[in-house]
């Protein structure tokens, strides 16, 4: 088959990568904030043993931890493991490796800069994330064939080359926070009303103060939690545009027909359906296969479009 030349598929952001940013936007302030309110503790914690630090270390340290998540190495030893994902055993590596070398050699890019991770599940599914990982799942690497894993690899390494993701990566970095403050805050309200009801039911005042307690943790555990909600739909909706624009890259990589199969079988699987309702389209993180099919297809029809 006749691959596009290698030089031509260098890592380039994409309009889409730029357009990932918003949900980061919306998720960065809170995250200082809960960042803010997690230190009040441990800031008196260390105060208590004579260790006096600037509350700015601990969001100067956050950074250089996501900055690290974009390491090969960190990747292997931190992401892998919090994904829940794991090497490939011989007879998946033996499926896989030589598929990933071919898709990587027509982009021009040095397979061993990526990392290969599977994750145990029985649906058809793959993802990109951090700087140089590529996961995809047991069940993928037992049922497609050659040609549509190779579709498959070439879409996710095309989610690389595109830059799109960085800010998938950071949003989840910087969601931990807010997630933790959202748990601690829940966990609070459940002592405060089983504090009220079990010590001071006798006192109608100190009841209405552990119920208003009880209720001001609850409203602020949400308002954090309301914030992740509305950056995930946002990320599901610019999300689709990288979704496309990846797809638009594996055609010009010259894997469109093989993408094509692998979303056919999605398809055959009753994945990747239309979502209906505006509830379903901002919880839906990819565009409908069949869309992506028929883009694809277009762009196979008239290349000089693309």
């Amino acid at each position: 088959m006749d691959r596009t030349p290698p030089h031509l598929h260098r890592r380039r952001v994409d309009l889409s990568s730029f357009a990932a940013l918003a949900p980061l936007a919306v998720v960065l302030p809170f995250s200082l904030i809960s960042l803010r309110l997690i230190w009040i503790p441990v800031s008196a914690a260390l105060n208590l043993i004579g260790i006096n630090l600037s509350f700015w270390v601990v969001p100067i340290a956050w950074t250089l931890g996501a900055c690290c998540l974009f390491l090969r190495f960190a990747q292997t030893l931190v992401l892998s493991p919090a994904l829940g994902a794991r090497s490939l055993t011989s007879e998946e590596h033996d499926v896989a490796q030589p598929i990933w070398e071919q898709v990587s050699a027509s982009a021009g890019i040095d397979p061993n800069r990526f990392v290969l991770r599977v994750i145990d599940a029985d649906e058809l599914n793959a993802f990109a994330c951090g700087g140089h990982m590529v996961v995809t799942t047991s069940f993928s690497l037992r049922n497609l064939n050659q040609r549509e894993l190779a579709g498959v690899f070439a879409h996710e390494l095309s989610h690389h080359l595109g830059l799109h993701t960085i800010s998938l990566t950071l949003i989840h970095w910087y969601s931990l926070p807010i997630i933790a403050l959202a748990r601690i805050g829940f966990a609070l309200k459940n002592i405060a009303r089983a504090a009220t009801e079990t010590f001071v039911a006798h006192s109608s005042a100190l009841t209405a103060l552990g119920t208003v307690s009880a209720g001001v943790l609850t409203g602020v555990s949400w308002v954090f939690l309301s914030v992740l909600y509305a950056s995930d739909a946002m990320g599901n909706l610019v999300g689709h545009r990288s979704e496309f624009d990846a797809d638009q890259r594996s055609v010009q990589l010259g894997y469109g027909n093989e993408l094509v199969a692998a979303l056919t079988r999605v398809i055959t699987y009753g994945g990747g359906q239309r979502s209906i309702g505006w509830r379903q389209r901002l919880r839906a993180s990819h565009p409908p296969a069949r869309t992506r099919v028929a883009r694809i297809e277009a762009a196979l029809r008239h290349p000089s479009r693309m």
